[in-house]
């Protein structure tokens, strides 16, 4: 079978969503080698191909163009909530040219609003984590086979929306092979906290043991979240990679030529025994790196490993320096514990970015906003990222909006979490959260001394245009 991967440009007059993280709007481009671990499978039996709209800077009636003359037996979309109105006019473009193409959706958005994909009964659905169900699925439909049976899939039959039973997660992660990345090698990837190239992602685990109230994890996370919360009503357990498995790809990345790396885990720090001989490994392939992390995690033996292999920043959620919010959004942490992990961090030449989320809770108002922008800039750390909350579906976060009346119009509507809210508080507007963002950003990015830490240490001009324009994008929005 021609399978082709698609990336389709944005038709719903909005910036093309980022598929990765999946709840914001692109503001630089990402890897998502979340897609490409099931191309990676795939491509052993078939001939796989790729396409990525957004980068090649194509437009509708490009896609259009190509789907004229494809003759692909199947496309796959990977599908996040604030991608699906384009998604579902790629499909009605499909079906233009290929009325009886199968068309297969995987990731987040489709495992939430599963019948909303479900056009016509040549399109299936992919739930949670989706490699062995995928290729079990595509083994099925090449040799003509019945697929009614196989688990983690839903499809249309005569009308009607069947939805088979949950697939069990995957138990042994190093099964899978790495992802083919060589079907993105000519697109242009960095990280403006690294900026170094060549640049790629990796990903040595799934999920997260904690309970936050609010979280949206990354695509692939959230789409397993998701479908094992129907049925267990709690969070999947935590998979880890071998550290063997995880050596033998940075391994692979540095014959490669990759010279920085971002470990896309949700949660990437946990014990000493697994993170002493990752470093190690970067630190022999002279990696730049960087990670995201609690900050109750970090310890001095933990920030002195990540000096001795130069990583380059860790990503911190802090969300809040108040403790009442920070226990209401069950975070798992006191400000007390931030600002030893940030000391730590601090005292190690470590650089850190603070993540930190708006309107999480009712107990927010203008004034603990205030204070924690003040907190933020006093620490001086290399960069703060201030984004709103948003009700997502599947996370206590949204029962609880919804049981209040918090959200405006009364549900959730796909919202791009870095300029917009769709939550009203009694004690805190939607715009006003979204005027003190804004605000609050430009205070941070827009700052002279953030400008001149920064200009100067770009590898090269594109990768400085690639910062300045995801800037412009966190800013302005466009």
């Amino acid at each position: 079978m021609i399978i082709t991967f698609i990336v389709p440009p944005s038709l719903d007059g909005e910036l093309p969503a980022e598929r990765t993280a999946g709840c914001t709007r692109l503001v630089y481009p990402m890897p998502n080698i979340y897609e490409l671990i099931v191309a990676a499978i795939l491509e052993k039996e078939h001939d796989v191909r790729y396409r990525d709209f957004v980068l090649e800077e194509k437009n509708e009636k490009q896609l259009m163009r190509f789907l004229v003359d494809d003759e692909s037996d199947c496309y796959m979309l990977w599908c996040v909530n604030l991608s699906l109105e384009t998604d579902l006019k790629t499909i009605q473009h499909i079906r233009e040219y290929h009325p009886e193409t199968w068309i297969v959706a995987i990731g987040p958005g489709v495992t939430y609003y599963t019948a909303k994909l479900l056009t016509d009964e040549y399109v299936i659905v992919v739930r949670g984590e989706p490699e062995m169900t995928v290729q079990e699925l595509i083994g099925s439909i090449s040799k003509g086979g019945n697929f009614g049976l196989i688990k983690g899939i839903s499809f249309l039959k005569n009308g009607c929306v069947h939805h088979n039973p949950t697939r069990e997660l995957i138990k042994n992660l190093d099964c899978l092979p790495f992802p083919a990345r060589h079907f993105i090698e000519k697109y242009p990837f960095t990280n403006p906290k690294l900026k170094i190239h060549p640049y790629t992602t990796v990903l040595t685990s799934r999920n997260c043991p904690y309970k936050c109230i609010y979280c949206v994890p990354s695509s692939l996370t959230f789409a397993r979240e998701i479908e094992f919360k129907k049925e267990n009503d709690r969070k999947p357990p935590v998979s880890y990679r071998s550290v063997e498995n995880i050596i033998e790809e940075l391994d692979m990345l540095a014959t490669k030529g990759y010279r920085a790396v971002t470990f896309i885990d949700d949660n990437f720090i946990t014990t000493t025994k697994r993170l002493r001989p990752v470093c190690e490994c970067l630190k022999k392939h002279e990696f730049s790196w960087g990670c995201q992390a609690r900050a109750d995690a970090i310890t001095e033996d933990i920030a002195w490993i990540l000096h001795d292999a130069d990583c380059g920043f860790v990503d911190l959620g802090v969300e809040s320096f108040n403790d009442d919010i920070l226990l209401y959004i069950r975070k798992g942490i006191t400000s007390r514990q931030i600002y030893e992990g940030i000391e730590w961090l601090s005292k190690y030449n470590v650089p850190v970015k603070l993540n930190i989320l708006i309107g999480t809770s009712p107990l927010e108002t203008k004034e603990t906003i205030k204070d924690t922008l003040r907190k933020a800039r006093a620490l001086k750390v290399s960069q703060v990222m201030f984004n709103i909350v948003a009700p997502f579906p599947g996370t206590a976060f949204y029962n609880l909006a919804r049981e209040n009346g918090w959200i405006v119009g009364g549900d959730y509507t796909p919202t791009d979490v870095q300029h917009h809210s769709i939550l009203n508080y009694p004690s805190l507007s939607s715009k006003e959260m979204e005027k003190m963002l804004f605000r609050n950003n430009v205070s941070f990015f827009l700052r002279p001394s953030f400008i001149f830490k920064n200009v100067g240490r770009f590898g090269s001009f594109t990768d400085f245009k690639i910062a300045l324009k995801a800037i412009r994008r966190k800013l302005f929005h466009k």
